[in-house]
């Protein structure tokens, strides 16, 4: 098997064969020392790497060289790559486990491709998506990394994200495949087990067929953002494991509350494009009245004023998933009452994204956001409640528009109930906040978001008092209202 021309010492791999011109080139070339035996009939001119590593980063070309007809097949059809003990499964003409270095390949015995399998690599075949499922729901002796199967929660997740991708019109095209090939096969009981699947996923048979958790989800009509929901995890791990510095609330006066709101209120808006000036939105606030001229953007104000302003209302904080679901809506009702065209109070009707960040299909709002109520129930600290919660929120974008005020309302509502200060995002501190969210989002590093949320709370810590100006003078000091580009956030002792 000598077909490559390149030069031997850019061969990584040669096979032997049994043609006795090949065979006694290679004996020659062993005996020179340009290349060295590895395993049975593979041969590598690389003498720095161990054969493990070798053989595994060229397991599939092998496969496709020396087994001629061969099948990627049950869960490696699906993983491609060795299981943890290091098991590589293939359909082929006979029963047998053949060990190189790292790497034991598993031949089941079986029927070669057929139509709708896959080229991959050489002669070796990959099992199509529907006979690899058919494949994986037989029966094995083995579990863990050592089983020919992924476990049945997995082929579940799989089939729910076939669903969550590209609707149950793909699922239903799914079985009908599926059902052809166990025709073809012979694998009716596979079929089986997994039309009974399919059927609890699209609600035609009970859930309780189901084990995995996102697939009995689907199941019961609050199908959620597995992604999503593995990210607010993480988030809940290291706000777990942090100490946090208890921050008592300093504007215990109405009228010093009210002061704070406001600020809380412009920057909140600020930071979203609502941009007015400093004077102009006192007058909105406390007129009541928008701005003829833009009359949208004063409601926006007004809206995001009216809840942080009123203490009563920023000391509800959910006591169940359902019950978050209902404080988001109502809030948001209040939050954007004059853009009718944006559904106040109702969650999205198409998907929305920001740059190349995709948010939470709309489809999945509900459930992802019950599931995190899990974890926001397991933590303590106000602070961490706080930043979980703003990040849910945010990381989910359940409305049409209006998230990133929402996100932060809901925040400093768990600040306030504890009677610890909330938090103002200033201008200044933009492109800090929004940097450390889409760190979390595509890095899953959640110590600069944590980071930069404490600084801004030591920063909102110094803006007390019932003077207004004597509040302003302190922003003003401590750049917040300076672009990003212009300064930096000070925090004034």
């Amino acid at each position: 098997m000598m077909e490559n021309n390149s030069p031997i010492h850019l061969q990584e791999i040669i096979y032997g064969s049994p043609d006795s011109v090949t065979s006694r080139r290679i004996s020659k070339w062993e005996d020179d020392g340009i290349v060295r035996k590895i395993a049975s009939r593979i041969y590598t001119s690389n003498f720095e790497d161990t054969p493990e590593d070798i053989i595994q980063r060229n397991i599939f070309p092998i496969l496709g060289n020396l087994y001629s007809g061969a099948v990627l097949s049950h869960r490696s059809a699906f993983e491609f790559a060795p299981t943890a003990s290091g098991q590589v499964f293939v359909t082929y003409k006979y029963t047998k486990k053949i060990k190189l270095p790292g790497i034991t390949i598993r031949f089941i015995k079986g029927a070669g491709a057929i139509e709708g399998d896959t080229s991959f690599s050489g002669d070796l075949m990959v099992s199509q998506q529907e006979r690899a499922l058919l494949e994986n729901l037989q029966v094995s002796r083995q579990t863990g990394a050592d089983s020919k199967i992924l476990a049945y929660p997995q082929i579940e997740e799989k089939l729910e994200q076939i669903i969550r991708v590209n609707g149950e019109d793909e699922l239903n095209a799914v079985r009908d495949r599926a059902r052809e090939i166990a025709e073809e096969l012979g694998m009716h009981k596979e079929f089986k087990r997994l039309n009974k699947i399919i059927s609890a996923l699209l609600a035609t048979r009970s859930a309780k067929e189901l084990k995995s958790p996102v697939a009995t989800a689907r199941a019961v009509g609050l199908p959620y953002d597995p992604a999503r929901v593995k990210l607010f995890e993480l988030l809940f791990r290291e706000l777990r494991q942090q100490e946090f510095k208890n921050r008592e609330e300093q504007n215990t006066t109405t009228q010093a509350y009210r002061n704070f709101a406001f600020y809380e209120s412009y920057f909140s808006n600020y930071i979203e494009g609502t941009v007015f000036e400093i004077d102009t939105a006192k007058q909105i606030i406390a007129t009541q009245q928008p701005l003829p001229a833009r009359n949208e953007d004063s409601h926006d104000v007004l809206g995001t004023y009216q809840l942080v302003s009123n203490r009563q209302e920023m000391k509800i904080v959910p006591y169940s998933g359902d019950n978050l679901l209902d404080i988001l809506q109502y809030r948001h009702e209040i939050l954007l009452s004059a853009r009718t065209d944006k559904n106040p109070g109702k969650f999205k009707n198409k998907n929305n994204q920001a740059g190349n960040t995709s948010f939470v299909a709309m489809e999945l709002v509900r459930g992802t956001l019950l599931q995190s109520f899990d974890f926001y129930k397991s933590l303590v600290h106000p602070f961490a409640k706080a930043a979980y919660m703003m990040f849910v929120v945010s990381e989910v974008h359940p409305f049409l528009d209006g998230n990133g005020r929402m996100a932060r309302v809901m925040m400093n509502a768990e600040l306030s109930s504890a009677g610890h200060t909330k938090i103002i995002i200033p201008t200044v501190y933009r492109e800090d906040y929004l940097g450390a969210l889409r760190r979390l989002t595509r890095n899953n590093d959640p110590k600069v978001y944590i980071r930069m949320l404490e600084r801004a709370q030591a920063f909102s810590h110094t803006i007390y008092g019932s003077d207004m100006n004597a509040m302003e003078a302190v922003l003003g000091q401590s750049n917040a209202f300076k672009e990003s580009d212009e300064g930096v956030l000070r925090i004034i002792e």
